[in-house]
């Protein structure tokens, strides 16, 4: 009866994670819905629905009626361009969880290890040169080098005898994207006509992508969220310390690396695709840890989902709303960081807050 009793509590947090992430779910398939029928040429909702379906089903006779030109437009331009959004915005979420657990620094975020300042040089770079080894993606495989390369030297200088802490890696991320962001300025300076092409990319964009980008986001993405719920369980006594973790049965020194390095190639591979994209990885956890609390095993795909939604919802707005496509960064730099400001005021006056 005390078991029962107790257990009651436990229950109710599960089942209302389990009501958040459903309804979660839900909304985001409504908005890739809504947004694949919004732009220059409106579509209703229920024929995007029918060129989806006929097109993963194979099966002609469900879009019956739909001319080409909609399903040219729904199938190669905004659904690719849609599920990208969705997919950099819940791999961002997700990394802003595990970095501020590991960290336990509630300003953490997928870009604190010198990740973004890494990409945008390897980025910058690329422009720069005029690569094209690998065609249109030299750019994003640049990207994605760059970040991994800071990753290592970050991890190389954090490293000691005793092993990395948090504050050794904080610091050595400050100090590699403080050179880093050095040398993006030269390269801004040498660019010359260029500068404005590096300084778009830097502002982060999601035109003109295809389903390799979305392969290739996702990827990142689903082998990120497996590894990450794997070890949600230590990962939630890791936010206790690392000495009490260790007590506890976590190995305090393999675990953090797994998932700093895993998150951290995850974060890659969304600035690589995307560019710069600011406070989704910041912002989201704390709205969904306000929601549900602190346990991993419930916040991971929460986020997933919070994420993917709002980074969907903002591109969908740059690209259909305005009447002028801006960066897709500096959009959710003015929401984010105004309603950041807001919980944090929150927070310190007594409300409910992160």
């Amino acid at each position: 009866m005390v078991n029962a009793l107790s257990n009651k509590p436990l229950h109710r947090a599960q089942n209302h994670g389990l009501l958040i992430a459903g309804l979660l779910a839900l909304v985001l398939v409504m908005a890739i819905s809504l947004s694949a029928g919004m732009g220059y040429m409106k579509i209703a909702w229920v024929d995007v629905l029918r060129v989806v379906v006929g097109s993963l089903t194979g099966n002609e006779g469900i879009g019956a009626g739909v001319d080409e030109l909609t399903r040219v437009i729904v199938m190669e331009v905004r659904l690719p361009r849609i599920l990208t959004a969705a997919a950099v915005g819940g791999g961002l979420a997700l990394c802003g969880v595990v970095f501020q657990g590991i960290l336990l620094n509630p300003l953490a975020d997928p870009y604190t290890l010198g990740v973004s300042a890494g990409a945008a040089f390897g980025a910058a770079l690329a422009l720069l040169l005029n690569l094209t080894v690998a065609g249109i993606y030299s750019v994003p495989a640049c990207a994605f080098i760059g970040a991994t390369a800071t990753l290592v030297l970050v991890v190389y200088l954090s490293s000691s005898a005793g092993g990395a802490n948090a504050n050794n890696l904080i610091l050595s991320g400050i100090i590699v994207a403080a050179i880093l962001s050095a040398g993006i300025s030269f390269l801004k300076f040498v660019a010359d006509e260029q500068v404005s092409v590096i300084i778009f990319w830097l502002m982060g964009s999601f035109a003109s992508k295809t389903w390799i980008d979305v392969g290739l986001s996702s990827t990142f993405l689903l082998v990120g969220l497996m590894v990450f719920v794997f070890y949600a369980r230590d990962l939630n006594l890791l936010c206790l310390g690392r000495r009490a973790a260790a007590s506890l049965g976590v190995d305090a020194r393999r675990v953090p690396w797994i998932l700093l390095v895993t998150a951290s190639l995850v974060a890659a591979a969304c600035v690589s695709v995307s560019g710069i994209i600011g406070f989704v990885g910041l912002l989201v956890p704390h709205m969904m840890r306000a929601l549900v609390g602190p346990d991993n095993r419930r916040l991971l795909p929460l986020s997933l989902f919070g994420g993917a939604i709002l980074l969907l919802c903002a591109d969908t707005v740059t690209r259909a709303v305005l009447p002028h496509e801006i960066p897709i960064g500096v959009l959710t730099a003015l929401i984010g960081g105004p309603f950041f400001c807001y919980l944090f005021r929150k927070r310190q006056t007594g409300g409910r807050g992160f």
